[in-house]
């Protein structure tokens, strides 16, 4: 009877002592993930930052958001031969480039965009190229079926306002 007692005993602190060994070891690895996981993240966060070194990283200051919104800007030329194109950094400064087509002249104008705000007043079409180009769009297909949805379709642009 004694010999069955104790070897219940040794089975029990058998189990008992393999039971912590394992918990153990399960712990020590759980902490060595966490570990590798928050090194991982912390990378990637200087990489994005741009904290190690110019190779690899993000350069908030080149060029990556492009806008063009096409239109008709005089009452001589149809096809929507005009254009506003906007050129964003990630921090909204660039520049947005318009060109007024007609049959006997073009204007060109640019101007600076700082912050995703025009330096100089905006037409309503470099306006648009600017939210087209923060917003990903590229091409704003959108802009002209959003204005018929909303009543708010306009005449061809006065030539003198996208001047400004």
């Amino acid at each position: 009877m004694i010999c069955i007692v104790l070897i219940v005993i040794t089975s029990v602190l058998t189990v008992a002592v393999v039971g912590v060994l394992v918990g153990g070891i399960g712990i020590w690895l759980a902490v060595g993930a966490q570990q590798r996981a928050a090194r991982a993240v912390r990378e990637c966060h200087e990489l994005v930052q741009g904290a190690i070194g110019s190779r690899g990283t993000v350069d908030p200051h080149v060029l990556r958001d492009i806008g063009i919104v096409r239109y008709d800007a005089l009452h001589e030329m149809s096809g929507q031969m005009s254009f506003s194109l906007a050129l964003l950094n990630t921090v909204g400064d660039g520049v947005v480039v318009s060109s007024i087509n007609g049959r006997a002249e073009t204007r060109t104008y640019a101007k600076t965009v700082r912050g995703g705000q025009g330096e100089q007043e905006l037409s309503p079409e470099e306006s648009a190229a600017i939210r087209s180009a923060q917003m990903g769009l590229g091409f704003d297909q959108a802009r002209r079926g959003d204005q018929a949805r909303r009543g708010d379709v306009r005449g061809p642009s006065d030539p003198a306002a996208a001047a400004r």
